[in-house]
Formats: structure tokens, C-alpha cells, sequence
């Protein structure tokens, strides 16, 4: 092309997405085109969009919508282009085109054919857990081979992986950035459609995933956080059930990167070995994000998920062995079909025992095409809503209370941004100290949900991890104080 052309690239959903969309964005720049941080004046833009439930699907089209008014071309990409497909062109026909995941390695021609007029047919969705044998030698003997450019040969219908030796572009900037361990997932939720869209499970090789570390870490990244649908999954389809074990500590030993969380543990799959690992290795945060969804045995195994409210006790009390003040996320689904008060109630119990640091609380709805959509003892949605409403009400007195557990506790606080109003001051009246002020988040806390720090301090600068001693508590966040 004699002259570039223009792309603005909006991300919706989680940092899997963030990932893609990097990598989307490299792969446009190599083909040409220059990226705009405005749908004003673009000639395209790029939704990454997320197809998780339905609050995120109604955000994805309005974000379509809204980048069709500013006069650009509109492509739909991401999850909810993937999981719909034809349909989501037919049904919003102010979108220029819808792409899978398979038009990725050639982003650039699929621009160029929305800014010359030329008509490309979206894909019928198909169930990408059908394109890969389950089995790990089946997939290397059985499954059909495509050559993707600067991939190497993939199964087909595996959405490419990121990495340096593809093309990966920073977009936000700062200290922290998502790094995607694997694609897809192998289990069998009831209540998920992840897998169907997202396909089986597909581990990254370790010697790829340290490379984009090392790369990450020449580009300012200080904290990495280790993404997948599901990362105790890690290796196991690579022959090595403690594949992510071994990883850790290399990762950790990476120059630059002081610090690694790991994200979205399966109970059930959390090992005591890789418990001990998270726990204690430097660098390493002591920080666990487990998948919980429910406490009642009953509706768990509803949702083809393990465990109970005992189980949950005990492995939280293996973490707190090891590491005492350890961080600890979960998200609850609350009405699920056939979710008796007892049930709940076991929930409340659970919750009120589990001392967690962070709690998601959803409300059960039907997902497309998940096995849950066609359980009995369906909840009337007045229903749902009381009991979100009881346990979120719950949730949040409880992680109160564990931030103000933490007060005079000393913590590591990575500094991402400058606090509003810049400085602060402390000490006593009449002699009050200027400090500055940093926002910033502790090993404990994991980007975007699980709360901030507020830390003062002198001759603090952005990007360091900084010890400081916490002096207050405000919800789940806290407030902190460097030497």
C-alpha cells in the first residue's frame, strides 16, 4: 500500500484478551497499518470483544455500535465474534465484518478487505473442542497440521499463541502485563461456554513462555501475570503434570521481574507440591486465586466441579501453613438450579470461615448452549438476586475485616501510579511531613480485583517495589507507609 492506513483496537474482557489483542496489534503494524488510541478519523476499528455472559455481550455490542457511529469500518474479533460467528453479522449489520480466531495470523488482509469493499462470509461457530483430540498422543499423531506464519505448524482450529518469536506490541504500558501460559479448556463445567469457543486445552511450551518473560521484562514489565482458562491445567498436556512447578521459579529468576502471580487455580487440580512452590519461592507472590464457585457438595457436583465446604477449609489451611498472610480470591456463583437454602447456607458458613482477601459474587443466569441452561430447579430471578444480594452484603463485611487484619503488617507494594493530588503528608499535627503518594498493590492483590494500596512515602518512584507498613483500611484497600 503506497499510503498506511489507520486501525483503532478497543479490548473487552479478561487479560487473555489483553494477550490478543497485543498480539493483534503487532501483526498489524507488520502489515502496515498504524495504530490510533481514537475511533476518530481511523479507517477501521478492531473490537476485541468478550462473550463470557451476558452483561459482557451486551458491552460488546454496544462498543460495536459506538465505533460504527464515529464513521469508521467496524470488525468484530474475540470471543463473542468467535462463539456467534454468521449469526452476530446477520443480527448487527453495523459491523463490517466478524472474524474467528483463525483470521488472526492474517489480520492485515482482513482489513484491507473491509477498507476496499471487499465481502468476506463469517464463520459458522463451530465446537472447537471437536477440532483436538483430548488425549495429549492423539493430538500429536491424529490431529490435522496447518502452517500459521511464524507459529511453526498448529493443530487446526487452535487459536495462534502469543509470544516474541510471533510479534507481541505493548499497548497500556507500566509495570505490570498479562502472560498467557496456555488456550482453551478441558473441563466440563456445566455452567461454562468457554471451552466450546475456546477450545481444548493447549499448554505453551516453557522454553516460549520464559522467552516472552525475558521479553516482557526488557520492556519496564516488573510484575508477570501468568493467565489461562485454567493454569493447574499447565503441562499436562505436554507429559508433565508439575510442569508449572518447574516453571515458577525460572520465571521468577527472569532478570527484571520482581515479582509473578499465577491466576485461576482449579481446587481441585492445586497440588501440594505447586501449593509449596506459590508459597515459598522468592519472587514468587503468595497469592491464590482459587476457583471455589460453590461450598454445598450438592451443587458442585451439579456443576461437574469437586469439593466441599471441608475440602476448601482444609486446602486453605495447607496455604496458610506455608504462608500465613497469603492472598486469597475466589468468585461464587449464587442461585444455581437447584441451590437449596441449605445450600446457601453452607455457602455463608464457608465464607465466613474461609477468610479470603476477595470475593466475586454472581448471580446464576442461562448461558447459550451450556448443559446448566437445561437443569430443572430453575430459581426465580427475584430469587437470584435476594441471595446475591445477602452474600455480597456478606463478601464485603468479610474482606473489610481481613484488609483490617492486615494493619501493622509490614508488606512488598508494587507502585503503579501517582495518587490523586500527588502528594500527602504524616505525622503529627502542627509537624506533618511531606511525602509523596503512590498507588500501588501488594502481593496480596491482583490487578483491577482485589483492591489497592495507597502508600506514602519519600523518594518513592514509579515502578519499584517498595516495603511499607500498613497504617489503615478502607474496604479492602489499604493504607501504607515506606520508610
Amino acid at each position: 500500500m503506497s499510503t498506511r492506513r489507520t486501525v483503532s483496537l478497543v479490548t473487552l474482557g479478561c487479560a487473555r484478551n489483553e494477550v490478543d489483542s497485543e498480539e493483534l496489534a503487532a501483526r498489524m503494524e507488520d502489515a502496515g497499518w498504524d495504530l490510533t488510541e481514537s475511533a476518530d478519523g481511523a479507517d477501521v476499528v478492531v473490537v476485541n470483544t468478550c462473550g463470557f455472559i451476558d452483561a459482557a455481550k451486551k458491552d460488546s455490542i454496544d462498543t460495536l455500535l459506538a465505533a460504527h457511529d464515529s464513521g469508521a469500518k467496524v470488525v468484530a474479533a474475540g470471543c463473542m465474534a468467535e462463539r456467534y460467528g454468521a449469526e452476530l453479522a446477520a443480527a448487527l449489520p453495523e459491523a463490517d465484518a466478524v472474524i474467528s480466531f483463525d483470521d488472526y495470523a492474517a489480520i492485515g488482509e482482513r482489513l484491507d478487505d473491509v477498507v476496499e469493499g471487499r465481502a468476506r462470509q463469517a464463520h459458522t461457530p463451530r465446537d472447537r473442542r471437536t477440532l483436538l483430540p483430548i488425549s495429549p498422543v492423539e493430538r500429536t499423531a491424529a490431529a490435522p497440521q496447518v502452517s500459521i506464519p511464524g507459529h511453526g505448524d498448529l493443530p487446526e482450529g487452535v487459536a495462534p499463541v502469543t509470544g516474541p518469536r510471533v510479534l507481541r506490541r505493548r499497548l497500556g504500558g507500566g509495570p505490570v502485563a498479562p502472560l498467557k501460559l496456555a488456550s482453551g479448556c478441558d473441563r466440563r463445567c456445566t455452567f461454562c461456554a468457554i471451552p466450546a469457543f475456546r477450545g481444548a486445552y493447549v499448554s505453551r511450551p516453557p522454553a516460549e513462555v520464559l522467552e516472552e518473560a525475558r521479553w516482557l521484562a526488557g520492556h519496564d514489565v516488573r510484575e508477570l501475570v501468568l493467565v489461562s482458562e485454567n493454569s493447574t491445567s499447565y503441562g499436562k498436556d505436554l507429559g508433565d503434570l508439575r510442569a508449572l512447578e518447574k516453571l515458577l521459579p525460572q520465571l521468577a529468576a527472569v532478570e527484571g521481574v520482581e515479582r509473578v502471580r499465577v491466576s485461576y487455580l482449579q481446587p481441585a487440580e492445586t497440588r501440594p507440591g505447586l501449593i509449596e512452590v506459590i508459597a515459598s519461592t522468592p519472587g514468587i507472590a503468595p497469592y491464590f486465586d482459587l476457583s471455589f464457585q460453590h461450598a454445598s457438595g450438592s451443587v458442585l457436583r451439579s456443576m461437574r466441579r469437586f469439593g466441599d465446604r471441608e475440602r476448601f477449609l482444609e486446602l486453605l489451611d495447607q496455604v496458610r501453613r506455608l504462608a500465613p498472610d497469603a492472598g486469597v480470591r475466589s468468585n461464587f456463583i449464587v442461585g444455581f438450579p437447584g441451590e437449596t437454602e441449605d445450600d446457601l447456607n453452607e455457602l455463608i458458613e464457608f465464607l465466613s470461615a474461609a477468610r479470603l482477601d476477595a470475593i466475586g459474587v454472581f448471580g446464576y443466569s442461562d448461558e447459550d448452549g451450556t448443559e446448566a441452561a437445561g437443569l430443572d430447579g430453575k430459581l426465580d430471578p427475584d430469587e437470584v438476586g435476594r441471595r446475591v444480594e445477602e452474600v455480597s452484603a456478606l463478601a464485603e463485611e468479610l474482606t473489610a475485616q481481613r484488609a483490617e487484619d492486615r494493619v501493622g503488617s509490614e508488606i512488598r507494594v508494587l507502585l503503579e501510579d501517582k495518587a490523586d493530588g500527588g502528594d500527602a503528608s504524616r505525622g503529627d499535627a502542627g509537624a506533618a511531613t511531606p511525602v509523596s503518594a503512590f498507588e500501588g498493590r501488594a502481593a496480596h492483590q491482583a490487578p483491577e480485583v482485589d483492591g489497592t494500596v495507597l502508600v506514602r512515602g519519600e523518594g518513592l518512584a514509579l515502578g519499584e517495589i517498595v516495603t511499607a507498613t500498613v497504617v489503615g483500611s478502607d474496604g479492602v484497600d489499604l493504607i501504607a507507609d515506606a520508610p
